[in-house]
Formats: C-alpha cells, sequence, structure tokens
C-alpha cells in the first residue's frame, strides 16, 4: 500500500511513497514534484458521468490527476488547494463524507461517489447543494481545510455543534442536519434571522457514533478574501 506522509508545520505537503505498480489519484494541480519512475496523466476518473456529477456536486476538477509507479519504486510530494492542515484517513470499513474543496489524494481502492442530500441540508448547509462527495471503498485518503485541523470524536446522547464553514469531512454513519445556534423562542424562521443578524451563521448538529474533521479558519470568508482580491487585481 502506498505511504503517506505529512511533512511540514506550516501549509504542509503530502508525501506519497510508491512501489512498483501502485498508484494513487489527487485533484488537478496538486501534484508540487515526482520521481523519475513515476508517471502523471489526467483522467476523467469513473468516466464522464462521475467526473459531471463530482465537478457539479463538490466543485471537483472536472479531470483529476493520476500517479502511477511504472518503472519503480517513486515518491511524491502533493499540496492541497487550500493553505492549512491536512489529514490522512483510513477508508473501509468506515466511510467519510466531505465538504466542498476538502479531496486532496486517494488511494486507487478508494472510490469518491456522490450521494444526495436531504432538501434542508441541501438549501442551507455549504457541502456542495444537493448532492454531496462520500469516500467509499478501501484505502488511505487525504483532506484539507483552511487553517489547523483537529478530529472530533462524537458519541451517541452527546451531540457537536460545528460551524458549517468549518467541517472538513465526516463519518457517513453519523446523522447531521442544519441548525441554528440561537435558543431563544420563537419558530425557525425568526431564530434564523437572529443568527444570521448577530453573525452567529448556520451550524450543523452531528449525533451518534464517529469522527469529525473540523478546520480553525473560515472557508467562506477565506473564498471571499480570494474573490475580493481577484476583483481588485482586475
Amino acid at each position: 500500500m502506498a505511504i503517506f506522509t505529512i511533512t511540514g508545520d506550516v501549509d504542509p505537503f503530502l508525501h506519497v511513497s510508491l512501489r512498483k505498480g501502485e498508484k494513487i489519484y489527487c485533484e488537478s494541480d496538486a501534484m508540487v514534484m515526482m520521481e523519475d519512475p513515476l508517471d502523471l496523466t489526467g483522467k476523467m476518473t469513473g468516466g464522464l458521468g462521475s467526473a459531471l456529477m463530482r465537478r457539479f456536486a463538490n466543485g471537483e476538477s472536472f479531470f483529476q490527476q493520476h500517479i502511477e509507479a511504472t518503472r519503480g519504486d517513486g515518491d511524491c510530494l502533493l499540496s492541497p488547494v487550500l493553505p492549512g492542515a491536512i489529514q490522512v484517513l483510513e477508508i473501509g470499513p468506515t466511510q467519510y463524507l466531505l465538504s466542498d474543496g476538502a479531496f486532496v489524494a486517494a488511494e486507487s481502492g478508494v472510490d469518491l461517489r456522490v450521494r444526495t442530500q436531504s432538501i434542508g441540508n441541501a438549501l442551507f448547509a455549504q457541502s456542495g447543494g444537493f448532492f454531496v462527495m462520500e469516500a467509499t471503498g478501501k484505502g488511505k485518503l487525504a483532506v484539507s481545510g483552511f487553517g489547523s485541523s483537529f478530529i472530533l470524536d462524537v458519541e451517541p446522547g452527546k451531540d457537536v455543534i460545528i460551524d458549517n464553514a468549518h467541517v472538513v469531512a465526516w463519518d457517513s454513519q453519523l446523522h447531521y442536519e442544519v441548525s441554528v445556534p440561537s435558543q431563544q423562542s420563537g419558530g425557525m424562521f425568526s431564530r434564523l434571522v437572529s443568527s444570521v443578524t448577530s453573525g452567529e451563521g448556520l451550524v450543523l448538529r452531528f449525533s451518534g457514533r464517529g469522527k469529525v474533521v473540523i478546520c480553525s479558519r473560515n472557508r467562506n470568508a477565506f473564498a471571499s478574501w480570494v474573490r475580493g482580491g481577484a476583483s481588485a487585481s482586475g
């Protein structure tokens, strides 16, 4: 199996060691360096239909980079899109759902599939609208968030509430729903208005048993900053 190692403290690299015949795939433009025995190709993983659904569901690139050790053992360095930490998760039997832009790389045995969400989560959550990405199969999966990262353990009877802009990935067995942090009386609409005007925003409430990967920085604020910088430079 490929060896995934995180190297560097600030904006780390994902260091992947491949033995001859092994291969991985990663987000477009993730490859920074690779040794000569490795080959790099661009492919629509899973075919045209799967590529279109991933693009629509999670904003992933239409083409992904596939790296294979064809002429011997070799290493490569990958870099995530977001400036922040990387977490390596084991897929199988545990499966994970991914927030927008969280995917970095995976072993060839991991399959990224599109899964539908409930109407409430689709309308309000920052996780792909009516569809969300699910990692199934078996192997290593690397995900990234904005800033530092932390893995939370959710246990039955101890629900966890997380600002949805800080959620990176979560166990697919967990139940999750969009909520607002405000506990004031009144209907959902009045509490939603209070939450938005107070700057609290929307949160995701997780229950059950499983892990949630979170990041320290607000992904939405970073995206707004990037868009603002692009507009200023244009």
